[in-house]
């Protein structure tokens, strides 16, 4: 199983009616935090960053795993509500080898919360 690492927006802040919820710690570091402290799946890492420019979609993180799998982008997390979704979602994506997990498998929000998908690297 290849390694993949959940990228976890850590200045992240919830939104309301497309304005930001001045809330500290900010809801980006406490969804870093809580996965940080849970059991990842076999071959699942997680690491923070400061922004990932998806500012309008509240807490945000990447599920990304070398040049010969799809990237995701996933918005409108909730550090509260979503730590073991995101933990189902990143070992059925661990487990693939191209990172395409297939719809049904998918935690609900993995399915209604992708921002975005990026294609392999290919040459």
């Amino acid at each position: 199983m290849a390694i993949v690492t959940l990228t976890v927006c850590t200045t992240c802040r919830k939104t309301v009616e497309g304005e930001r919820v001045p809330e500290e710690p900010r809801p980006g570091a406490r969804m870093f935090e809580a996965l940080s402290r849970a059991e990842l799946p076999d071959g699942v890492r997680v690491i923070g960053n400061e922004c990932l420019s998806a500012c309008s979609n509240g807490c945000s993180m990447v599920l990304s795993g070398g040049p010969e799998r799809w990237t995701y982008v996933y918005g409108r997390l909730d550090p509260d509500d979503h730590v073991d979704d995101i933990l189902q979602g990143a070992a059925a994506y661990a487990a693939t080898p191209d990172g395409i997990v297939p719809w049904r498998d998918r935690p609900e929000i993995f399915r209604k919360q992708s921002l975005a998908r990026i294609p392999p690297q290919k040459d």
